[in-house]
């Protein structure tokens, strides 16, 4: 029988498979809202047998943003929009995640499109902030060092936009602690020398981590799934590393965190990898012998790669990103590959 295709409950939601689109930024916000493309863009994953569709990397403030065209949870306006994809998403058998994010340093940026390098003021960009003054690439204007209030309206934030999910109605949300951005440059040595609370000692550099997750749970229901994303590893000396995140897996386990998705990277600018199908999955591996549940993701394109981690045991839930933009109908392809016999949407059964 085909583990991709079995179902996993979680809490209060029951996926239909283990397949899961992995958020990834779209660009086409302005001033946060949703708007067609996103509704388009989310809702045929859902039509195309998806299990979990987690929306992208979600600012919860304006200042968060990576780029102007990211989408927001930082007012209440925000939230009918991203209601309305939800309630779609929901009808399709599919369960809706969002990830809530902090670009951190690494926000005023221009969209990929457009080059992506940082935008001044003159060209519409704001003030970065990070854990110090160090810019992610060099020759970029440093960000400004949070003090205690700065930390404190950051938790806020995450707190505030959490409730916002909950009213729109989302089924998971996911804390994004990777690539690089606000929450994973507090845990890396390289972005964090702080001397205080927040910075030195392992214990230290997670406790704005720590934070946002019990300001999230203080607003997120207790049946509701609660993931989180992190980079397992910086990929360069004296970085975030693969030890610390088994570390922290018992930490967030112990905190009632659900699960930790597992990507790694993007917290040093010309850090060297080996890029190569499933190559994050290691990771995914390490972090489950913790307990916590897992997800693992990064060049992972076929049903047969995917039932191999699952049947190894290496991860819980497989999240597809590049593949599921190729084709949106991935999982009713697959579930044939898998001989198995999945819903399909009554509009579409002239095709199964």
């Amino acid at each position: 029988m085909s583990k991709l295709f079995s179902s996993l409950i979680i809490k209060n939601i029951t996926l239909k498979n283990r397949i899961v689109m992995s958020p990834m930024c779209q660009y086409t916000s302005t001033d946060g809202f949703s708007n067609d493309w996103h509704m388009v863009h989310l809702g045929s994953r859902a039509v195309g047998g998806t299990g979990l569709i987690i929306a992208e990397a979600t600012a919860v403030s304006k200042e968060g943003r990576i780029t102007p065209g990211d989408l927001g949870l930082w007012k209440d306006e925000h939230i009918n929009g991203l209601s309305r994809i939800v309630d779609f998403i929901n009808l399709q058998g599919t369960m809706a995640g969002i990830q809530l994010a902090h670009a951190g340093r690494k926000a005023s940026c221009a969209v990929p499109r457009d080059g992506g390098r940082q935008l001044n003021e003159k060209q519409g960009g704001w003030q970065t902030v990070g854990p110090e003054s160090i810019p992610f690439i060099e020759g970029d204007r440093a960000p400004e060092s949070l003090n205690k209030e700065g930390i404190s309206k950051v938790v806020s934030d995450f707190k505030a936009a959490a409730e916002r999910a909950r009213i729109a109605g989302f089924n998971v949300i996911e804390i994004h602690s990777a690539h690089g951005y606000l929450l994973h440059s507090f845990l890396s040595p390289l972005s964090n020398h702080r001397t205080d609370e927040y910075g030195g000692s392992f214990e230290n550099r997670i406790r704005i981590l720590r934070q946002v997750i019990d300001a999230i749970k203080s607003v997120w229901p207790a049946e509701n799934p609660l993931f989180v994303r992190i980079s397992a590893t910086d990929w360069t000396e004296g970085g975030w590393t693969i030890d610390e995140s088994v570390k922290l897996g018992y930490i967030l386990k112990e905190m009632g965190v659900d699960l930790i998705d597992c990507s790694s990277g993007g917290n040093v600018y010309n850090a060297r990898f080996p890029f190569g199908p499933g190559y994050q999955v290691p990771f995914s591996e390490a972090v489950r012998k913790t307990g916590i549940l897992t997800g693992t993701v990064g060049l992972i394109t076929t049903f047969k790669q995917a039932e191999a981690i699952l049947q190894e045991e290496k991860a819980d839930l497989v999240l597809f990103a590049r593949e599921l933009l190729r084709n949106p109908y991935f999982p009713l392809i697959a579930a044939r590959e898998a001989g198995v016999d999945i819903e399909w949407p009554l509009q579409y059964l002239r095709a199964k």
